[in-house]
Formats: C-alpha cells, structure tokens, sequence
C-alpha cells in the first residue's frame, strides 16, 4: 500500500459503517489522520468507529434531512474542531425495474439520499471549510451516471447529479482552497449488492474490460489521495474506476 500522508487532518465520511465509506476511513486513518463516521445505522457507525480505534468517532445522521446534517456538523467541530475533507458516500440501489414500473416512493427515497444527500452535506460543511481557508470534498458517483444502467434510471440519474453538482461546486470554489472532486466506479462488491438483482450484477460485470468488481481498497486508495494536499490543481473532476469500461 502506498502512503499517502493524511496526518493531522480530520475527514466526514457519509455512510461510513460499512462498504466504500469504512473502507475509505481506514485508508485515511492509516494515512495519519482521523475520521467521523456519518450514518443513519447507529449500532454500524459506533461498531465500525471502534473498529478504527481512537482517530474514529461515530454519527448517527439521516443526510438526507437538513437538520441532522447541520447538528452534525456542529456535533463533528465539536471533538474534532475542524472538517478537512469531506467524502460524500452514503447511497441506496433503488429496486432493478423498468421505468414505468419504477415505484414513486421508491424514486424519492433513491433521490433523498443519492443526490439531496451530497447537496445537504456539501452546503451545511462548505462553510467550515471557507473559514479555514482549505478543505477537499469527494463525492461517490457512478459509471452508472456516466453510461445509464438499464433497470436502475433512479441510481443512474441520481449519480449523474453527482456528477454534475461536483461540476457546478468545483467551479463556484475553484479560486479558494478547496478542491470538490467525484469518482465514478463501476460495480465494487459491497453488502450494496443485497440491494440488486443476481441479472442485474451480472450484467454490471459484463460491461468490465478486466473482467471483475472492483475492490474497496482500490476506491480508497484514489478516494484518499483527492482527500489529500497532493490533489491541488484538480476541481470539478471526474475520475474513473471502472475497470475499462468508461474511457472518457
């Protein structure tokens, strides 16, 4: 693994009990710094900081209400005093359907927490950062935002929102110190897997050149070092981690 040097910073990481989020964290605690953990799971987020030792603490948040973003945040600066870097990874799949039979309450619940989410926890932390005068936020979106799934236009439309609020935020801070970044995975396997159908995780594999999921360590690893000082000239970007798949 290499080193990536994260000392002395402190990172939010949204949907941080499990999958991406806690695989995130534990790359950034390794590389010298500490963490909070968001997440609407309480028994997960206590369980999982525990896991990361005392450069963790836990949250429960629901991010996709605005009051228990903002509570956060002033619960957050509270033991930590500063947000360094924030990574936007909290998400739900949504039901694999067709579009017409997309379920409606379905659609906002995917909405609320996929894109309100990232548009709450960047606009509630962005201030912090502005005050400091640095911060990096790294939000997750999706190859599926890029390329559209078929039996997933909630989860697809939902990540290219990632995409483009990345975009519009990058600009809007691009000539302060903070930097605001998204990645675009293909599938990694993760508990997120429960959520789909076996058809539809088989056709997400069959669309990877390299013939394979991704891993969590390899997200961290690139979630990590946009986390870091190193990432200085990038804003508004979109990298990719799919495998082969997307090229653009």
């Amino acid at each position: 693994m290499n080193q990536l040097d994260f000392t002395g910073r402190h990172a939010v990481i949204t949907g941080g009990a499990t999958g991406l989020g806690f695989g995130i964290a534990q790359r950034l605690v390794a590389s010298g710094g500490s963490v909070t953990l968001w997440d609407r799971d309480e028994a997960a987020v206590n369980q999982a900081a525990e896991a990361l030792g005392d450069k963790a603490f836990a949250l429960k948040v629901d991010v996709s209400q605005q009051p228990s973003v903002a509570k956060a945040v002033a619960a957050t600066l509270v033991h930590a005093s500063r947000i360094d870097a924030l990574v936007n990874s909290a998400g739900i799949t949504g039901p694999n359907v067709k579009l017409w039979d997309y379920p409606v309450d379905d659609w906002r619940q995917v909405m609320e927490v996929n894109i309100n989410g990232v548009f709450l926890c960047c606009r509630e932390v962005v201030g912090q950062m502005q005050k400091q005068g640095y911060g990096r936020i790294v939000n997750i979106a999706s190859v599926a935002g890029k390329e559209g799934n078929p039996n997933a236009s909630a989860y697809s439309a939902s990540k290219a929102a990632v995409i483009g609020i990345t975009k519009s935020l990058g600009k809007e801070l691009a000539d302060t110190g903070i930097r605001v970044n998204c990645v675009t995975p293909a599938a990694v396997k993760t508990a997120i897997f429960d959520q789909m159908t076996p058809e539809h995780i088989a056709f997400m594999l069959s669309k990877i050149p390299m013939g394979r999921f991704g891993t969590v360590q390899e997200v961290a690893a690139m979630v990590g070092w946009l986390c870091t000082e190193d990432c200085s000239f990038s804003t508004g970007a979109v990298f990719d981690l799919s495998g082969g798949r997307s090229t653009y």
